[in-house]
């Protein structure tokens, strides 16, 4: 067993996890909800400060989904120093993107879902409940979002 680090305070965790949600390009997505079941994919997001972005063929597994069940987990980092977030996700048609957010969202990711013949849909997503551990010594307190309010 290796040495861990002390474990960080609420507020430098809240840095860290905000840090990671501003400088990440792609999470791991989670859903459920078809006859389908279960799926795990790698998605490119734009985090906004409250809300993130993702778009995924409507098609695909994960859009079935989160069409079918608007309930997703995300992840982000690794394994020793992790982010999981519970949200709500809800469809976005393209011309219900605030102005600017579909050019934000290919700058940000490098890949614009608006140029593929392939019919993309966004899925905006509402944080209800964010953690974030590195080690054992920080199961305790890696609540840092509850019912959708950052805690103090």
């Amino acid at each position: 067993m290796t040495d861990a680090p002390p474990a960080r305070t609420r507020e430098e965790r809240l840095r860290d996890t905000r840090a990671k949600l501003e400088g990440e390009i792609d999470l791991w997505v989670a859903t459920s909800g078809s006859p389908d079941g279960v799926h795990l994919v790698p998605l490119s997001y734009l985090w906004d400060g409250s809300t993130i972005l993702i778009s995924t063929p409507r098609a695909s597994v994960t859009g079935r989904n989160l069409l079918a069940d608007g309930r997703v987990r995300l992840s982000l980092g690794r394994t020793r120093d992790v982010v999981l977030i519970d949200g709500t996700a809800e469809p976005v048609d393209l011309a219900d993107l605030p102005p600017g957010t579909g050019d934000a969202f290919a700058a940000r990711t490098g890949f614009d879902p608006r140029e593929l013949a392939e019919p993309y849909q966004y899925f905006l997503i509402r944080p209800r409940r964010v953690q974030a551990w590195r080690e054992a010594n920080e199961l305790r307190g890696r609540d840092l979002m509850r019912d959708g309010h950052w805690l103090a």
